[in-house]
């Protein structure tokens, strides 16, 4: 009964990390955080890192410290961990490798939902400000960006 209990907080904790990269992108990136995002619109900078990827670190350290308290004694610490770390396993493929090419592969990618995510993401992109952004999800966007 654990395995089953673990399957589903890892899964459960998976998809909210899809809400809170959608609340993250939206309400902090493009906020009180915005000088730490704007580079990722702006590529106004010669490094292949971006002060945007700080945002990986953080979620790093969360499902690191979730390890260890897994480790300690609190069983639901792993697969709450492991769930923060596949989406942002996840959200590297799909973001920073198949969108935005950081590493030239899956270029051809071309089934229905890969078209749909990256049309999401150019009209996210078309707004280079903080303000007036549209579409701030990452796996799961509206369905108006899917249809031709």
């Amino acid at each position: 009964m654990k395995t089953f209990f673990w399957i589903l907080i890892f899964l459960g904790t998976f998809s909210f990390m899809e809400f809170m990269a959608w609340f993250t992108h939206k309400y902090i990136m493009h906020g009180f955080l915005w000088s730490l995002h704007k580079d990722h619109h702006h590529k106004d900078h010669d490094s292949w890192f971006e002060r945007n990827d700080a945002f990986f670190i953080f979620y790093a350290i969360v499902s690191m410290s979730l390890f260890y308290t897994g480790a300690n004694g609190f069983w639901y610490g792993y697969p709450l961990g492991f769930g923060i770390l596949a989406y942002g396993i996840a959200y590297f493929f799909v973001h920073d490798i198949f969108i935005h090419q950081r590493f030239k592969i899956f270029r051809n990618a071309n089934n229905w939902y890969a078209r749909g995510v990256r049309r999401a993401h150019k009209i996210h992109h078309k707004h280079l400000g903080k303000k007036d952004g549209e579409c701030f999800g990452m796996l799961v966007v509206p369905f108006k960006y899917f249809k031709k």
